[in-house]
C-alpha cells in the first residue's frame, strides 16, 4: 500500500505533473536540461525528481557527474494509466533548452 500512496501523492502536485509530462514528451533528459527548460533551481527540481522516482515513474542513469531521467519501462498498468491521463491534461510544456554541458 505504501507504493500506491507514494504514487498518488506524487501526482498531487502541478510541478511534478509538469516534470513528468516534460520527460514523457522529450525522452531521457539531463538534470541541467530540465533546469534550463523548466526554469527551476536544482535543489527544488531534484526534490521533485526524487519523489517521481520513488513513486515508480522515473528511472535515473548516471554518467559521470550527470544524471539523466527517463520514464521507467515497463510501467505497471496503474502508472501507465496515470501517465496516459497526464497526456490529456492542459499542461503548457516549455521548449527543451539543452544546457550543452552534458553528453547524452
Amino acid at each position: 500500500m505504501e507504493i500506491f500512496l507514494k504514487t498518488v501523492s506524487a501526482l498531487n502536485d502541478e510541478t511534478r505533473l509538469l516534470i513528468l509530462r516534460f520527460i514523457d514528451e522529450n525522452g531521457k533528459s539531463c538534470v541541467c536540461d530540465l533546469q534550463n527548460s523548466l526554469d527551476m533551481i536544482q535543489s527544488r527540481l531534484s526534490r521533485h525528481l526524487k519523489i517521481l522516482k520513488d513513486a515508480g515513474f522515473l528511472t535515473v542513469e548516471r554518467k559521470g557527474t550527470w544524471a539523466y531521467y527517463s520514464i521507467r519501462t515497463p510501467l505497471d498498468a496503474f502508472r501507465l494509466g496515470a501517465l496516459e491521463e497526464t497526456r490529456h491534461l492542459n499542461i503548457e510544456l516549455p521548449t527543451m533548452k539543452d544546457c550543452k554541458g552534458c553528453e547524452v
